[in-house]
């Protein structure tokens, strides 16, 4: 691609095809076109749809910087990371120039040397978009100089003199000229940290040791920050909050569908997981978003949701190489495994110390019953009930084979009615149709319908 454009300012000039033009005026420009091509300018981005995502676009048409205010896991920097997308594929800059500039509009000292120098001679190279985004994780230990820019010894050794700007080492938001800079949790940099912003996001000039430099700088600047009343780590000072022109709060996705989809999108899972086990992780981490038992001011991340299917797809893999049972496909009793493994990633209240693992195993056992609930409403489970009552006990557990759990079923028409309710088919592998089985009957023993006894690591229906 690069091969074909300009490579010079003459050339460019002629061309007349890349004048230059403001980042927010780019992303402003692009998003119309998507909005008027019906594209879709947030691919990956779920459940933001009606809420996030209108507040979003009216900042980057309105030209405001910006930030993401919200609680871990909802998805604020996939959301910033997208805004690449927006950006212009190539862009022509200064060959060898530090800060991206438009070989049209020249902003350091060297840069504007050498286009006097070279005139339409100067050489010109191509950045691609993803080359214009930058991102910074907001650490207490980052300094000035890492965001802004500082005295370079290694050039001030070189002979030049201390208030020759070209000393300058340029920062990160500098080297960001033309494109947009993310920094991550904003509130824990340091405040005299965030003073340094101050004259960047309003002024457009950096002041380092001494040195003011009028460089009109040309960036879009996005943060992330939790809510003030969880982070105990800092806050956004009055004034740089005052400078970012709009303030967008996420939230974790409002339905099922979409925690469903977000979970199906994000996870990589190694073994098949049905989309009745998916609800399950789903409805299990709403419920978790709404008990009492969890610190609600850290959130339940949908990173969660994610790792649980994972581990749920882990579960089956595991059985598959034990007991060869193939292919490897989740069944409700692999959710058993999720309360363990994932604990540590909650937040409990203070009070609930030492029952953590009954308030989960409780709420998962509350969303597997609201997930049967939804699957098999209307669909009558007594003559599987009766069966199993008259002396038709089902074994199941994490090495019990799914064909051994068929076995154990005489043919029903009830069970062919179990299978297609959670979208399984006749041709479908044992593990697929055992995995229906198994929500039906934990559905009758949820609704006392059924016993359900534990032996050796075997769950026994009756």
């Amino acid at each position: 691609m690069t091969s074909v454009l300009p490579t010079t300012l003459g050339e460019l000039r002629t061309a007349a095809a890349h004048p230059p033009r403001p980042v927010k005026a780019e992303l402003r420009d692009n998003l119309l076109d998507a909005l008027r091509e019906k594209r879709d300018p947030w691919p990956g981005i779920v459940g933001f749809d009606r809420t996030v995502l209108p507040q979003l676009e009216r900042a980057i048409l309105a030209g405001h910087d910006l930030v993401l205010l919200g609680e871990r896991g909802q998805g604020k920097t996939r959301l910033l990371r997208t805004l690449v997308g927006l950006l212009d594929e190539w862009t022509p800059v200064i060959a060898g120039s530090e800060l991206n500039e438009h070989p049209m509009q020249p902003i350091t000292p060297e840069s504007k040397r050498r286009v006097g120098e070279l005139g339409d001679d100067l050489p010109v190279a191509w950045k691609h978009r993803t080359e214009r985004f930058a991102e910074k994780l907001a650490t207490p230990d980052t300094s000035v100089g890492d965001l802004v820019g500082d005295v370079d010894p290694v050039k001030v050794a070189q002979g030049r003199s201390l208030g020759d700007p070209e000393t300058i080492h340029y920062g990160l938001l500098p080297r960001s000229h033309r494109g947009i800079i993310a920094i991550n949790e904003l509130p824990d940099l340091a405040e005299r940290i965030q003073v340094s912003l101050l004259n960047v996001m309003e002024e457009r000039d950096i002041q380092i040791r001494g040195y003011t430099l009028r460089l009109p700088l040309d960036v879009l600047l996005v943060a992330t920050a939790n809510p003030e009343d969880y982070t105990n780590r800092g806050r956004i000072i009055t004034p740089l909050k005052d400078r970012f022109g709009a303030e967008i709060r996420t939230h974790y996705p409002l339905e099922v569908a979409a925690e469903i989809e977000l979970v199906r999108q994000e996870a990589e899972l190694v073994a098949e997981v049905g989309d009745h086990l998916l609800e399950v992780i789903a409805r299990f981490v709403r419920h978790l978003r709404e008990s009492s038992s969890i610190d609600q001011r850290s959130g339940v991340s949908a990173r969660f949701a994610v790792a649980a299917a994972e581990t749920v797809a882990a579960s089956a893999l595991r059985r598959s190489a034990l007991i060869g049972e193939n292919p490897p496909v989740a069944r409700p009793v692999d959710l058993d495994s999720v309360p363990e493994v994932l604990r540590g990633k909650l937040e409990f209240e203070a009070g609930e110390e030492g029952r953590e693992q009954e308030v989960l195993t409780h709420l998962l056992r509350r969303a597997v019953a609201d997930t049967a609930r939804s699957a098999f409403a209307g669909l009558n489970l007594r003559p599987l009930a009766e069966l199993v009552s008259d002396g038709h006990p089902v074994a199941t557990g994490e090495l019990v084979h799914a064909g051994d759990i068929l076995a154990a079923l005489p043919e029903l028409p009830v069970l062919h009615e179990v299978a297609q309710r959670v979208g399984a088919g006749p041709k479908d592998p044992a593990g697929t149709i055992a995995s229906a089985v198994e929500l039906a009957l934990e559905s009758l023993y949820l609704t006392r319908r059924l016993s359900k006894d534990t032996e050796d690591d075997r769950t026994i229906y009756g």
